[in-house]
């Protein structure tokens, strides 16, 4: 936060608790011109408005809040970028990973900065690490038949996974549905394991400037006639020319880089089932301009344990149940 706007955050802040105080003691007074007890006049359906205080124990109250108001802001944050006097923080600015998170705990006990996040994380860690790091110690396939194993992986996903690939997992435009048996980079445990682990980055080039306006929509043609959709045969023959290019990720049958055994995450055309729409449309968009997608890693956000309980709950997602 700049300098301008911490003290912008410090006087209104200030101002509003002297406004509130203000209000507070120019309440314990009567101003009305009315007796304390007597009428005010004010009737409202037989009920008659009578000019009574607060009741004390109210009153108090409203001074306690006040005095812990101020006891808060000047302990804790809230003031701008004054930190407190306890330089309490919620967490590390900066901390990217586990081995950080961890290292910023043995900082903050050194320097006697209460981090609150942190001593959270570690009192997780001490309760829940010796579970995760015996389910780490079993084969992803038996995991996958294990109930307790599966349950806990379903947490995990749902916490880190759900934003993208959707609460029941069937994904949506751009993130692939982990439940049918359709995988960009392969679906053993091995290979999934590793997709969580490291992350992947798909790149499909753009071949607009290669093919020009008429040769993306003979490629489409072509490209849509491989998983049996009823196309313009003249495109399509065109198109079959030019697939050339394609087949090095592809294949030259269009299978796609699992069945060649080859890394590079291109989809299956035959199979009809398309990560950014099936439309004619949308797969010219895609042969058009490209397309680019960046599945995060997971192993220094979560650890190799956890990754490895989720590997079997992702794998179980795409099994004949």
């Amino acid at each position: 936060m700049t300098s301008f706007w911490s003290i912008w955050v410090i006087v209104l802040t200030l101002a509003c608790l002297a406004l509130i105080f203000g209000l507070l003691i120019w309440n314990l007074k009567n101003y009305t011109g009315v007796e304390e007890g007597e009428s005010c006049g004010h009737e409202f359906d037989g009920i008659e408005e009578l000019n009574n205080p607060l009741p004390k124990w109210w009153t108090y109250m409203f001074f306690a809040t006040f005095v812990w108001s101020v006891y808060y802001l000047a302990m804790y944050p809230g003031l701008g970028n004054f930190v407190g006097l306890l330089g309490w923080t919620s967490s590390n600015q900066g901390v990217t990973s586990l081995e950080e998170s961890k290292q910023a705990v043995l900082d903050a006990k050194e320097s006697g900065l209460w981090v609150q996040l942190d001593k959270e994380f570690e009192a997780a860690d001490e309760r829940f690490g010796p579970i995760f790091k015996a389910f780490a110690q079993q084969d992803v396939l038996a995991l996958a038949e294990n109930s307790e194993a599966l349950e806990i992986g379903q947490r995990l996903y749902a916490q880190n996974c759900a934003q993208c690939h959707g609460s029941d997992a069937r994904g949506g435009l751009g993130f692939p549905n982990l439940t049918d048996k359709d995988w960009l980079y392969g679906g053993n445990p091995d290979q999934i394991k590793e997709t969580l682990l490291h992350g992947r980055v798909a790149a499909m080039p753009g071949w607009e400037a290669a093919l020009g306006e008429q040769g993306v929509k003979e490629m489409t043609a072509f490209v849509l006639s491989l998983s049996g959709r009823k196309v313009n045969q003249k495109d399509a023959e065109a198109g079959k020319s030019k697939f050339a290019m394609c087949a090095a990720c592809h294949g030259i049958d269009g299978k796609g880089s699992v069945a060649h055994n080859l890394p590079f995450g291109a989809p299956d055309l035959t199979d009809n089932i398309w990560l950014y729409g099936g439309s004619q449309r949308a797969v010219e968009e895609s042969v058009r301009h490209g397309r680019a997608g960046v599945m995060p890693a997971w192993k220094d956000i979560l650890g190799e344990d956890k990754v490895h309980l989720l590997t079997a709950y992702v794998y179980s997602l795409s099994q004949d149940k």
